[in-house]
């Protein structure tokens, strides 16, 4: 079973930078899509970004161009920098493993996927 514990979230001024890790007990099912998804207070959990097994990426229009989404097979770990962060990108971050075969997004569908860590709080002020 895959543990994923994230980290790096944290309050910002809007413009400001973050990166967020996601780092896994166990890297099963490496070939199938990961991605970092986030849920502000009131509102349904959506993805903001995925890569697939093969390391294609793909992001949601709100963060496409200020976000990206790496990862480090050797070290076990997801990441997501945050560039440009906006007062509206505040929202608890969660990193999801053991999605579909293949990303085939945006849109992400939470249900698609498996294991999912405890979440990070990222907070931009104006």
């Amino acid at each position: 079973q895959v543990h994923l514990v994230e980290s790096g979230g944290g309050s910002v001024q809007a413009g400001g930078s973050l990166r967020l890790s996601c780092t896994t007990s166990a890297y099963s099912h490496s070939n199938d899509c990961m991605g970092w998804f986030r849920q502000a207070p009131g509102k349904e959990r959506e993805g903001v970004a995925a890569i697939d097994g093969d390391g294609t990426t793909s992001y949601a229009d709100s963060v496409k161009g200020r976000f990206s989404i790496s990862q480090d097979n050797t070290k076990n770990t997801l990441y997501l920098q945050m560039n440009s962060l906006k007062p509206e990108d505040t929202a608890m971050y969660y990193c999801a493993a053991d999605g579909p075969a293949y990303c085939n997004g945006p849109p992400y569908y939470p249900n698609s996927f498996l294991e999912w860590g405890q979440g990070t709080q990222v907070t931009v002020s104006s």
